[in-house]
């Protein structure tokens, strides 16, 4: 059995009378990458803080490395990297210099309030050389923020971050606002990090993403962990497995009750001038819906079929009301 990199239990945040995070519980094992998904309030920022040891927290425990977590555990955060949702870089500082600054960051000891330098110089240039090659970024090395474009900047982002080779690294949405080359650039660069060891959590709003890198999701909401599996495993969960469009003029009622009472049939509806169908489980739901409509000799146009997806699990789970 793998080894957990992350163990959170029945975590409690609270901020006077709001509660943030609710007895939320989370294992991360070591060699995935866990997306943690929720709407704009859900508490996964609070979640990921306590889990950094950056808040501190009402109940509960979380263990790190199989460690416990405390803001003085400073040799389990040299382990770990953050890359955060907000550009977090210096405008003074070159390309080069950023890495290198934030790489320093990681590379130095804590010791009675004081930093101490860990000389190995060479090892730290290597750090960056290999940062700058990683993310696309050496032509780019000698250049200050303000001359980079968006996705440029984003990978300066995960250079800061990563520079330090952590064993655990954290992704706060890396892909907001960048052109579709640089995420696909992103996403290739989160993949072969974890192919040479790194655990990731990664948190999007980009469902397709989520779907396409994690191995396991975990979905909260109002500080709960409201759901988890894989993403094949929480579409299954939906009652709505398939739903059929097929454009048709003839909609009498008595034709639709012959249609909902086909197996695997759930639901049908009439949308202009489609028929809707929703069914529950079941294969080859198409094809028992084309023979029946032949042998009632019914004329019909398109056909569409189309599976759950992700972010319907994501809407079944969290509601489709606007969050603040």
């Amino acid at each position: 059995m793998s080894e957990n990199i992350v163990k959170v239990d029945s975590l409690v945040k609270r901020y006077g009378e709001n509660i943030a995070v609710d007895h939320f519980s989370l294992e991360v094992k070591k060699g995935e990458i866990l997306g943690l998904l929720g709407p704009n309030g859900s508490g996964k920022t609070t979640t990921i803080n306590c889990i950094l040891s950056l808040l501190n927290y009402d109940k509960g425990s979380i263990e790190v490395f199989g460690q416990k977590m405390s803001p003085e555990r400073f040799d389990l955060k040299r382990r770990i990297g953050v890359v955060p949702q907000n550009v977090a870089v210096l405008n003074a500082l070159t390309v080069e210099e950023n890495i290198d600054f934030f790489c320093g960051l990681y590379l130095f000891i804590i010791r009675l309030s004081c930093f101490i330098y860990i000389k190995d110089k060479a090892e730290r240039k290597a750090c960056i050389e290999e940062a700058l090659e990683f993310t696309g970024l050496t032509e780019f090395r000698k250049q200050k923020p303000k001359k980079l474009s968006g996705g440029l900047l984003r990978r300066l982002n995960i250079a800061c971050g990563i520079a330090h080779k952590p064993e655990l690294i954290f992704f706060d949405e890396p892909t907001v606002a960048v052109d579709p080359q640089s995420r696909n650039a992103i996403l290739e660069g989160i993949r072969k990090m974890n192919e040479q060891g790194s655990t990731v959590i990664y948190t999007s709003h980009y469902m397709e993403e989520v779907e396409e890198l994690c191995s396991r999701i975990v979905i909260m909401d109002h500080g709960k962990n409201e759901a988890e599996g894989t993403s094949q495993s929480l579409k299954s969960s939906l009652r709505n497995r398939e739903t059929i469009r097929i454009n048709m003029p003839v909609h009498e009622k008595e034709l639709l009750d012959q249609i909902r009472n086909i197996n695997h049939v759930y639901d049908v509806r009439i949308d202009e001038e489609d028929v809707i169908i929703k069914c529950d489980g079941g294969e080859h739901n198409l094809v028992h819906i084309l023979n029946f409509l032949s042998e009632k000799q019914l004329p019909f146009g398109r056909v569409t079929t189309e599976l759950p997806t992700l972010n319907d699990v994501f809407l079944e789970i969290t509601g489709k009301e606007l969050r603040d």
